[in-house]
């Protein structure tokens, strides 16, 4: 039987793996998203997003809405020893991406200057002597106590820099393709586990299962021969919930985003 190597010429003209020259940005069009998320406290029979929060869902703004960023610490704060700026990206009332750098102010909420209607990434940019961030640090609406606000749309856990969130959601002039995902969990009781969904939210607003699983301890790949399409407006998110308590749990996604051609 004959073997076929299925590779593509790269721009100097050696045969390299596709997957290499789109993470070295080669092929026009194309790029790779790689979303993670990590929960570190999924309870008995509470489903909870893959997030930094703990037994909470993520939500969706009604519309697009200015979001409030603050930490749960006030050292995270433009002179203090934790996060002083991170950069917001999401996706504005247009459905295109939009970002920004914010100044954090500790405890006390700062103001986005756009308006969101998902949050994809936080990441913290510029730090103090510490090297990272010393509260959770938040995005969201709202009344803000203690640096918490009341409706969260996202968060960097304590000390990551970065928000480990299983969420994301397809721009404008673009379709995601869903090439490979994983789920893994740890523990030491016998008989606990977790169930895990993938869940594609419609734009008709509609959350549906799209993947179930459970596990106890481990990990659990998804390596889709066929992807699963992501179009414009459609998000997917992970979640959880437990069979007994205290899971730690985290998710990640590997997405292909392919750019949509114009009219010939």
């Amino acid at each position: 039987m004959a073997v076929y190597d299925i590779r593509s010429i790269s721009q100097v003209g050696t045969s390299e793996p596709f997957e290499l020259q789109l993470a070295r940005g080669q092929i026009p069009g194309h790029s790779v998203i790689h979303v993670f998320g990590h929960n570190p406290d999924v309870d008995n029979n509470v489903e909870a997003t893959i997030w930094p929060l703990p037994g909470a869902i993520l939500g969706h703004p009604a519309s697009p809405t200015i979001m409030k960023i603050s930490s749960s610490s006030a050292d995270d704060a433009a002179a203090g020893t934790g996060a002083r700026t991170i950069q917001v990206l999401g996706i504005n009332g247009n459905g295109g991406y939009a970002e920004e750098i914010v100044t954090l102010n500790g405890q006390t909420e700062v103001n986005t200057v756009k308006a969101y209607d998902a949050i994809e990434r936080m990441t913290v940019l510029t730090v103090g002597s510490g090297g990272v961030n010393a509260g959770t640090i938040y995005a969201g609406t709202g009344t803000v106590t203690s640096g918490v606000p009341a409706v969260p749309y996202s968060a960097i856990g304590v000390g990551d820099n970065l928000s480990l969130v299983g969420h994301w959601t397809c721009p404008t002039g673009f379709t995601g393709y869903l090439v490979k995902g994983k789920l893994t969990t740890g523990t030491t009781t016998p008989g606990q586990y977790i169930i895990g969904k993938l869940k594609l939210r419609g734009t008709d607003g509609i959350s549906r299962t799209a993947a179930i699983t459970t596990l106890a301890d481990g990990v659990a790949w998804y390596d889709f021969t066929y992807p699963i399409k992501i179009t414009v407006g459609q998000c997917i998110t992970a979640t959880a919930a437990g069979k007994g308590n205290n899971n730690d749990v985290s998710s990640y996604f590997q997405i292909v985003l392919i750019k949509e051609q114009g009219p010939l």
